[in-house]
Formats: C-alpha cells, sequence, structure tokens
C-alpha cells in the first residue's frame, strides 16, 4: 500500500514546555494505527496538528495523496470534518489550517437535514431508536454515551476517506464499542486512534506508536502484542546497560592498573642511584607504553558514554495504595421492588438486588438505562417511585462521578486539599507523589491538567477518605493506559465493597466477581464470572445467563461448564500423550492396538463433551 503520509522531526512547544521534541513515524494507507503513552505526553496533540487545528514549532508533515477528506471524533462527543485541498501539501512550522475548518465542520442538526438517511439507520444500529422523534428536552439531556453515539452516527454518515478517533469508547456501552469495533474492520480508509481502552485496541490495530518523552516509537502489531514487546524491549536494553556497565567498570579497573604500573615505571626511570643508560631507557619506554595503553582505554570509554546503550527508563510510578476497610456484618446493600421512570420513559421497574461485604460488583448496561441514575439513588441524590433501597448505617461511602472537578481553575492542585497541620499536608503531598504528582506538577493551576490528571487528583480526594464502600462511575476515562492497570491492581488489594460502572472491558473482567445487569427494564444480579458472562454475549450464548433464573440454578451451570472444560482439557492432555506413544511401537503389534482403541475413545469422549 502506498504511504498517505509522513511525519519527519516534529516538534511542538507550549510557552517553556516541549511536549513533541523528535517525531518520525509514517502512516500508511489501510492502516489502523494508535497513539498511546501517558497522560499529557501529547497524543491529542500530535492529532490536532495531523488534523490540521495546530501548527509545528519543527520538522513537517508531508501528504503523498490529494483530495483526503478528514473525519475527526473529539474526546467531548463532538467532531469536526475537512478536505484537503486537491495538491500534495507539507505542514511547516507555525502553520495552522485551523481557519478553513468553518465550511467543513457539522453539528447534529445539519446532520439531519444533510444526512438523515444514513444517519437514522446507524443511530438505530446503535440502539438509539427513532431519534428522529426525539423531544428538544430529551436531546438536550443526553448521557455522555448518548452524545459520542450520535457523534458516530454524524461521522459515519459522512465517510470519509481518514478517520481520527480520539478516545471513541468513552461513555460508550458494550453494544457500542461492539458495533464500533465492527464498523471499523468493514471501514476501508485509514485510522488512527487515541483510545486507553485495551480490549478495544487488542480488537482494532495493527500498529502502535507509543509517545514518549517526546519522541515515538513503533510497534507492529495490537495492544497485548505492544506490551509484551514493550516489556521484552526493556529488558533487552536493560541487559545491555548492565553488560556495558560491568565493560565499562572493568577498563576503569584496567587504567587504575595500568596507571600504576606507568607511576611505577616513571619513578624506576628517575631513580638517582646509579643506573645504566639502557636502564633507563627501558623503563621510559615502559612507562610510555602504559600510558598509550591508559590514552586508548580512556578513549574507549569515552565513546561508550557517548554511543554507548542508555539506561531504559521505567514508567511512572503510580500507586493507588487504598486503606483497608473495616468489615462489619454481610449485607452492605438491598434492594426490594425498584421502580423509576422520567414521564413514560421507564428506567427499571420490579427490580431487587443485594450485595454483600468486600464483594466487587460491576454495574452493566446500555447508554441510557438508568446506571448513573441507580448510582444517585444509592447517594440520597435522587429518589425511587417504588420500592425501597437499604444501605448499612455504619457504611461510610465513597463516591467518583463522571464530572470533572467544579473549582477555580487557578487554583494549585495542593490548594484542593484541606490540612489542619503540617503533618497532614506531609501525607497528601506523599500521596500526590504516589499518583505521579512531583513538586513542580502539585503547584500547577488545576486549569493546567490534563483530564487524565485530574481524574488522579480527585482519586487521591477519594483515597484520602479512607472509606467502607467506593462507588465509581466511569473511574478509568481520561486514565492512560498504564494508570489504569495500576488502579485495577489497587482495587483488587482494596478489601472493602466496590460498586463500579464501567465500559473498559478489561477492567469488569479483571475486577468484578458479581455484575448487575441492567436488562429489559430491570435490575438482576448475575454471579459468578464477568468474563463468562461478555463471552457468552460476543458467542451469541446470552441464553446461558438468563436474566430470569434463579441463583442457585444460575451458579450450578456456572460450576457444570467448569467441569466440563476441566474433563475436556484432561482428555486433550491424554489424547497428546497417546500421539506421543505411537512412535514407540510397530504398527500391528498388541500395544500399538491398545493405544489405537484408547485413542478413538477419547475423540469420541471429547466430541461428546463438545456437543454438551
Amino acid at each position: 500500500m502506498a504511504v498517505l503520509f509522513s511525519c519527519s522531526k516534529v516538534k511542538k512547544e507550549f510557552g517553556e514546555t516541549t511536549i513533541l521534541k523528535d517525531i518520525n513515524f509514517e502512516v500508511v494507507e489501510g492502516d489502523r494505527l494508535a497513539l498511546v503513552g501517558i497522560n499529557g505526553a501529547g497524543k491529542t496533540t500530535m492529532a490536532n496538528i495531523i488534523y490540521g487545528t495546530l501548527g509545528l514549532d519543527g520538522g513537517s508533515i508531508l501528504w503523498y495523496k490529494k483530495d483526503v477528506e478528514i473525519g475527526y471524533l473529539h474526546q467531548q462527543g463532538n467532531y469536526s470534518h475537512r478536505t484537503f485541498e486537491g495538491r500534495e501539501e507539507i505542514l511547516s512550522p507555525k502553520d495552522s489550517r485551523g481557519e478553513k475548518l468553518g465550511e467543513g465542520s457539522f453539528n447534529y442538526s445539519e446532520e439531519v437535514v444533510s444526512f438523515k438517511e444514513d444517519f437514522y439507520q446507524i443511530s438505530s444500529e446503535l440502539g438509539m431508536e427513532k431519534v428522529s422523534q426525539w423531544e428538544e428536552n430529551r436531546l438536550s439531556n443526553l448521557s455522555g454515551g448518548e452524545k459520542m453515539k450520535i457523534a458516530l452516527a454524524s461521522i459515519w454518515a459522512l465517510n470519509p476517506d481518514f478517520l481520527i478517533l480520539d478516545e471513541p469508547t468513552n461513555h460508550l456501552d458494550y453494544g457500542g464499542v461492539q458495533w464500533l469495533i465492527q464498523e471499523l474492520r468493514k471501514y476501508r480508509g485509514t485510522i488512527l486512534i487515541i483510545s486507553h481502552d485495551r480490549y478495544f485496541l487488542d480488537k482494532t490495530v495493527n500498529k502502535i506508536v507509543e509517545i514518549k518523552d517526546g519522541t515515538a516509537e513503533i510497534y507492529k502489531g495490537n495492544y497485548s502484542f505492544y506490551r509484551e514487546e514493550k516489556k521484552r524491549r526493556y529488558e533487552n536494553q536493560l541487559h545491555q546497560y548492565q553488560v556495558q556497565e560491568e565493560t565499562k567498570e572493568k577498563i576503569r579497573e584496567e587504567i587504575d592498573r595500568l596507571g600504576n604500573w606507568s607511576d611505577k615505571a616513571h619513578r624506576d626511570s628517575r631513580k638517582k642511584q646509579q643506573l645504566g643508560l639502557g636502564k633507563k631507557e627501558y623503563f621510559r619506554k615502559k612507562a610510555k607504553k602504559k600510558d598509550k595503553q591508559i590514552k586508548s582505554k580512556i578513549k574507549r570509554l569515552e565513546k561508550i558514554e557517548v554511543t554507548g546503550v542508555e539506561k531504559p527508563k521505567e514508567d511512572k510510578k503510580i500507586n493507588f495504595g487504598f486503606q483497608e476497610a473495616s468489615l462489619k456484618g454481610k449485607r452492605i446493600l438491598e434492594g426490594k421492588s425498584m421502580e423509576k421512570a422520567y414521564g413514560n420513559r421507564v428506567l427499571f421497574s420490579d427490580s431487587s438486588f443485594y450485595v454483600k461485604r468486600g464483594e466487587r460488583v460491576g454495574i452493566f448496561g446500555d447508554n441510557g438505562c438508568g446506571k448513573t441514575t441507580f448510582l444517585k439513588i444509592l447517594l440520597g441524590e435522587d429518589t425511587l417511585d417504588k420500592g425501597e433501597v437499604f444501605i448499612s448505617s455504619s457504611v461510610q461511602k465513597g463516591y467518583l462521578s463522571q464530572e470533572t472537578l467544579d473549582v477555580d481553575k487557578t487554583m494549585k492542585v495542593i490548594d484542593l486539599f484541606n490540612f489542619a497541620s503540617r503533618e497532614e499536608q506531609g501525607k497528601i503531598r506523599i500521596l500526590l507523589a504516589n499518583m505521579g504528582f512531583d513538586e513542580k506538577m502539585i503547584n500547577k493551576p488545576v486549569g493546567t491538567l490534563s483530564l487524565g490528571e485530574l481524574t488522579r487528583v480527585r482519586m487521591t480526594k477519594l483515597i484520602l477518605n479512607n472509606e467502607e464502600l467506593l462507588i465509581l462511575d466511569e473511574p478509568l476515562n481520561h486514565l492512560d493506559i498504564y494508570s489504569r492497570e495500576k488502579l485495577e491492581e489497587a482495587l483488587l488489594d482494596y478489601n472493602g465493597t466496590i460498586l463500579v460502572v464501567s465500559h473498559d472491558r478489561y477492567m469488569l473482567q479483571n475486577l468484578c466477581d458479581v455484575l448487575l445487569v441492567f436488562k429489559d427494564k430491570k435490575i438482576v444480579r448475575v454471579n459468578g464470572s464477568a468474563k463468562e458472562y461478555l463471552e457468552g454475549l460476543d458467542q451469541g450464548a446470552q441464553h446461558s445467563f438468563t436474566l430470569g433464573i434463579n441463583k442457585e440454578k444460575q451458579e450450578a451451570m456456572v460450576i457444570d461448564e467448569r467441569k466440563i472444560k476441566e474433563e475436556k482439557l484432561l482428555i486433550e492432555n491424554e489424547i497428546a500423550f497417546v500421539l506421543g506413544e505411537f512412535s514407540k511401537y510397530a504398527m500391528g503389534s498388541r500395544e500399538y492396538e491398545e493405544l489405537d482403541m484408547r485413542f478413538n475413545q477419547l475423540i469420541k469422549q471429547k466430541k461428546e463433551l463438545s456437543s454438551t
């Protein structure tokens, strides 16, 4: 395939801060490329430079194709669209095309007029039926996921040649993510994705560009390949560095030893006692030889210092470090015959559930099904129309909402925290340091922080309260991949109770041992592995998790499925063993015939289990 565009020595500065200093990579037509990196690494900055809304402070971007239509889905759930002029273009320093975007930008109302047929069809595919009949009040109160779906439907109706998608799965429900994955597989153009959704990246990209310390490193594969390959490269470079340092130490030891010999030879050549001329000349030559060897060793050492292997940098350390919760009693939450509606729109009815202390509960359902409303009811910020919710009076609740901090953006990070003593201030500074905030960052204005950094600040405030029940509404939004993994580790170690709304599939699979599923206007508790439930949805085997079955029957089904898997594994191991034994005996021998009979029995057993 032909190269679509290439980035060469791209540099971008904001004030005294250099975000991008030497970015080099090319994008081939048909590429499924992801930009990854920690929060603040410059991913969105790079996307805006490619799109043309930001100029460069160095380097260039060379386009090899004319009339390229670009659709840009922004993090906030809005989008823009533009077409390059009919010529090859080079983005050079300080060149910005922001003023050209007016004609190529669209909003929802324009899309209904210009692309209504495709727009309505795609909206329906995304689970938003009869958008054309939605009242103004409905449109002005869209959830984050619904806004993202509106933007996706709009941009798909445009069908551009090149897609830039910045956090496209933020707020999207399971159905929306699956739709997007399938559409991206069918899409014939070129795609650039910025995402921290590990499952989504595994399913959609074939190349990853990691932006780190202002430079770019290329990995040809999906997210899982990137993580393994990054680890392998790190370990390989660390090994080379350690070997190099051992070599340098040996050279220094040789220099010291040669220096001692040289000093002795110089002293011997200057002794006052009578020495023959030949003897003095001998010591002078010996000293010169040692001096020459020392210079050679020093040059070798200097060359290693200049051209040698650098010590690889580890990922920025982040430690969420939740405190242990005190466990009292068994049930912490219980709902009975609950119902909630807005006008004629019923969110859920006739719904009951319970949550035991120490459980990690995932709240799962489509956009707009009432998950956030449900959390607000638990927090006392909203009420049920019918039924009741019991929350243990002894439990302390901590809540992380989807909204960002509503504070004065000029305030310093450290000033967001209340402390009555130096001791408390020191504790806060240590916790912020564990979150990746150094002394310089904690004195930065809040308005200069990235969305991911703001999320880490909010998580810090939550940890300081030392709550027994954590209620988390999309806690991974805007967090980079490394921070997501560290937060998961901390939550797995936390012994309190967790209720989490998340559309990050890997988080639900890795963390949750119970699901509260919003389906068919009901809330139902589903015990067992979240991974098995989601894989059941993938395979169209949702009947295995029928929401109306009782708890005992469902748990028995899960146990039966595990037994079948274990039996199949044992059979497959024995088949492998039998196949290995065949080569030891001659065909027709008694041993060979017995093995053949056993092999056929095992194959039959395996088929019977597979059809169960």
